[in-house]
C-alpha cells in the first residue's frame, strides 16, 4: 500500500466516523429543542392555569365583598347593625384583600389596572359604610351616596372580568 492509498483509506474512515458523529449531534440538538419546546408549552399552560385560578377567585371574592357591602347597607337601613353583621363585612374585606394581593403578583398590568380600580372602589365604599355605621360621616357622605357608590362597583367588576377573560383568551377584544 502506498501512502496515497493509506490517506484515502484514513480519510474514508474518518469521513464515515465524522458523519456518524455529526448525525448523532444533530439528532441530540433536535431532541433538546423538542424538549425545550415542550417545556415552554407546559410553562405557558401552567401560567394560564395559575392566572385562571387567580382570576376566578378574585372575581368571586370581589363580588362577595360587593354583595356584603350591599347587605350591610340594607341592614343599616332596616335595623340596628349587630356584631355578626360587622364581622361578615370585615371577613369579606379580608378575603378580598388577600385575593387582590395574590393578583398583584400574577396578573399582567392590563388586568391589574381593572383589579386595582375595583379594589380602590370597594375600600372607599367600605370606609364610607364604616363611618356611617359609627355615625361619623365625612362631609357629603350619606346612605344615598354610599348606595350609589356601591352600585357603581358592579360596572367595574364587569370590566375587570372582561379584561381577565381577554387575557385568558376566552373572550374577544371589545
Amino acid at each position: 500500500m502506498d501512502l496515497g492509498s493509506v490517506i484515502i483509506a484514513v480519510t474514508g474512515v474518518a469521513g464515515t466516523l465524522g458523519g456518524s458523529f455529526v448525525t448523532q449531534r444533530t439528532s441530540e440538538r433536535a431532541k433538546r429543542r423538542e424538549i425545550e419546546l415542550l417545556q415552554g408549552h407546559e410553562a405557558v399552560r401552567e401560567n394560564r392555569l395559575l392566572r385562571r385560578t387567580c382570576y376566578t377567585e378574585l372575581n368571586r371574592d370581589a363580588r362577595q365583598f360587593t354583595t356584603a357591602l350591599n347587605h350591610h347597607l340594607h341592614v343599616m337601613r332596616e335595623r340596628r347593625v349587630e356584631e355578626a353583621d360587622k364581622e361578615a363585612l370585615d371577613d369579606a374585606k379580608r378575603v378580598h384583600r388577600d385575593r387582590h394581593s395574590e393578583a398583584q403578583m400574577i396578573a399582567p398590568d392590563r388586568v391589574l389596572a381593572h383589579a386595582s380600580e375595583v379594589n380602590q372602589a370597594l375600600n372607599k365604599v367600605y370606609g364610607q359604610v364604616k363611618r356611617l355605621d359609627r355615625q361619623e360621616p365625612e362631609p357629603g357622605e350619606t346612605m344615598a351616596t354610599a348606595v350609589e357608590a356601591q352600585a357603581e362597583i358592579w360596572g367595574m367588576l364587569r370590566a375587570m372580568r372582561s379584561a381577565m377573560r381577554q387575557d385568558l383568551g376566552v373572550a374577544t377584544q371589545e
